[in-house]
């Protein structure tokens, strides 16, 4: 029987340490809302589950009958009914403020039962309501995926000195921090925490699981999943193809604000012919499919906290071409397994040509792939709770 104590419990002993009760905190649950936190938070709290530890996750209810129900070995608790998360194309700041605010007074009550609380961290408002229900009861650990600083400017605008306090402010709060990169890590030592009391735990995929996907039967020779938006610089990888020769097959799969653009491009630099645009598809495994049956995977976005789709290319058996850029992960994620450019037309085209002509066998490259698997992620995001109730 699940443990729901309202009252603060002792600190554990190494011995007691064989079942944590977890608390996890976000807005939107996976798989009733699909995105790469919430994804997290299932991949790593079912496992979690499995191995004997209480999880529960508080958040909106985006599942139909009760607001409590056990899934996948879970505890799903339903503390503010479902809400649209998005304003046109930008996250709903009135949406986060609405369910910090309504979450706050369950926190309050069940905080004291759980060993540790995790929150997620964008965006950013539910972790004051976690700070005052975890206060000098139980440790709160938060998840950074991303530190915008300056990106603010573009995102907000005029607005943007608000969501630069707000994020400073989340990154100074009590806890004990996880990012999911050390490119993420060094961006929130700059507005927060001391790099040293940053934990690294990056994201993971299920590595048997996309190697178990029959390969979709339309192939690419390049292959680009992600959203169509100015940072995935989309539109620097039509141009390096404008400049590769051959009848190349080059997938642009995703939607957003940019896909228009993108497309007038592509039959302005005379790539149409070449360049498929699928948009988004609705079931992530084509997605993984899509990659199974491609041979390059390119991604030039200079701004990524970590980079999943990079993982799940090299567990789809794809060489990878990613570019080196001091506000994207790439490099730590794709190691010495893949390739990396600089995020110029030019070396990102001669880059692509290499990959394309590359033979070599791509043990190395599943290798790779498999550091990332959730369950060695778990693993770690346990050993990171256990650190926090070390230092309470």
């Amino acid at each position: 029987m699940r443990r729901r104590a309202t009252t603060e419990k002792p600190l554990p002993s190494d011995r007691e340490w064989a079942g944590v009760d977890i608390g996890y905190v976000s807005n939107v649950v996976y798989p009733f809302v699909t995105g790469g936190a919430e994804k997290r938070i299932y991949e790593i709290g079912h496992r979690l589950a499995g191995d004997g530890h209480d999880v529960t996750i508080y958040g909106r209810q985006f599942w139909d009958g009760s607001a409590v129900r056990d899934h996948d070995g879970m505890t799903l608790r339903a503390v503010a009914p479902e809400r649209d998360i998005y304003s046109g194309d930008r996250r709903s700041i009135a949406e986060a403020v609405d369910f910090a605010a309504r979450a706050a007074p369950s926190l309050a009550r069940r905080a004291g039962g759980h060993d540790v609380l995790v929150a997620s961290v964008f965006p950013y408002f539910p972790v004051f309501s976690c700070t005052l229900a975890a206060a000098g009861r139980t440790p709160l650990v938060t998840t950074w995926h991303e530190v915008w600083t300056d990106y603010w400017d573009e995102y907000l605008g005029r607005l943007a000195l608000g969501g630069k306090v707000v994020e400073r402010v989340a990154a100074n709060v009590p806890q004990h921090p996880v990012a999911v990169s050390e490119t993420t890590a060094r961006k929130l030592a700059t507005v927060g925490p001391d790099r040293e009391s940053i934990t690294v735990v990056p994201n993971g995929i299920d590595v048997g699981h996309v190697q178990s996907l029959v390969p979709a039967d339309k192939r690419f020779d390049l292959l680009f999943v992600g959203r169509l938006i100015d940072d995935k610089n989309v539109d620097v990888l039509l141009r390096a193809v404008a400049r590769l020769d051959g009848d190349l097959r080059v997938g642009v799969v995703g939607d957003g604000p940019e896909r228009d653009a993108l497309e007038r491009l592509a039959v302005d630099l005379g790539v149409d012919d070449r360049v498929t645009f699928p948009g988004f598809l609705e079931e992530h495994d084509d997605v993984l499919a899509t990659m199974r049956a491609a041979d390059v995977f390119v991604s030039p976005s200079v701004r990524e906290g970590f980079g999943i789709t990079l993982v799940e290319a090299m567990a789809a058996g794809c060489r990878v071409v990613a570019v080196d850029h001091p506000n994207a992960a790439s490099r730590e994620v794709v190691g010495d397994a893949g390739y990396l450019a600089q995020p110029t037309v030019e070396c990102l085209a001669a880059t692509i040509d290499s990959a394309l002509v590359d033979t070599a066998d791509t043990d190395a490259v599943l290798a790779r792939a498999r550091q990332f698997d959730w369950d060695e992620i778990a693993a770690q995001e346990l050993d990171a709770y256990r650190s926090a109730l070390r230092r309470r």
